[in-house]
């Protein structure tokens, strides 16, 4: 551990932070990187100056403070920043508007809310762009992001088997699968990888799973899975 020598005497300066961070978000936040990212993301949009304040991935793929800030063994801090990124706009942290090539966040407030429907109506420009019409997206979590939420923490062998089930299956089926797990309260790996290898095998009727109710659903898979239930 590397030692801190403290805080010096005399004017120092201060970033805020709004005190619904810590009483809504910090309680909610479970994952490193998506605080680590959220609490840069404070530091950097606080000095800057002008309308609208917001970054865009390129500049936070190239901030060595992040970077170094978000290093681990065994995962890139890339892969690290783009899991606190999404996890952030999923929670609603974080306004993304994208053109299909470059992204922009930022933080989810009135004047932010007011900046991206500019950027929307062509209004407003982004400096860098955007190139191309934008859309404001809301990320899918990724596979390591649903398996933390759902399962445990990430192992570097567990990492390289999501990150080939994710080359594997179209996310609209992880997410669904990891769904079902937790519905059948059923949380392990070995059953949604399972789920997931039926449907390559058998096709998936993603109409009539999304129409059935929850024991419709069960009952579709429970011949196969049974056995997984009781993990």
């Amino acid at each position: 551990m590397k030692g801190f020598a403290g805080f010096p005497e005399g004017k120092v300066r201060f970033t805020p932070l709004p005190d619904l961070f810590f009483s809504q978000l910090v309680p909610a936040i479970d994952n490193l990187a998506e605080l680590k990212v959220t609490l840069h993301l404070f530091w950097l949009l606080h000095r800057k100056k002008g309308y609208p304040r917001y970054a865009s991935l390129k500049e936070l793929r190239n901030d060595p403070l992040l970077l170094q800030g978000l290093k681990v063994p065994g995962r890139p801090a890339e892969d690290l920043l783009q899991e606190g990124l999404e996890r952030a706009v999923a929670r609603g942290t974080l306004l993304q508007v994208s053109d299909g090539q470059e992204r922009w966040y930022f933080f989810n407030t009135p004047k932010s809310r007011q900046a991206v429907e500019e950027v929307l109506q062509g209004e407003l420009q982004l400096e860098e762009g955007p190139t191309q019409p934008p859309t404001v997206e809301v990320e899918r979590p990724n596979i390591f992001t649903l398996y933390e939420q759902n399962i445990a923490l990430l192992t570097p062998t567990m990492a390289e088997e999501l990150k080939e089930a994710e080359e594997t299956y179209p996310p609209s089926w992880i997410e669904e699968a990891f769904q079902i797990a937790v519905e059948r309260n059923a949380r392990n790996w070995r059953y949604i990888k399972s789920i997931l290898e039926r449907w390559r095998r058998e096709g998936k009727d993603e109409g009539a799973l999304k129409r059935g109710s929850k024991e419709d659903r069960y009952r579709y898979f429970k011949g196969e899975y049974t056995e997984y239930l009781e993990e």
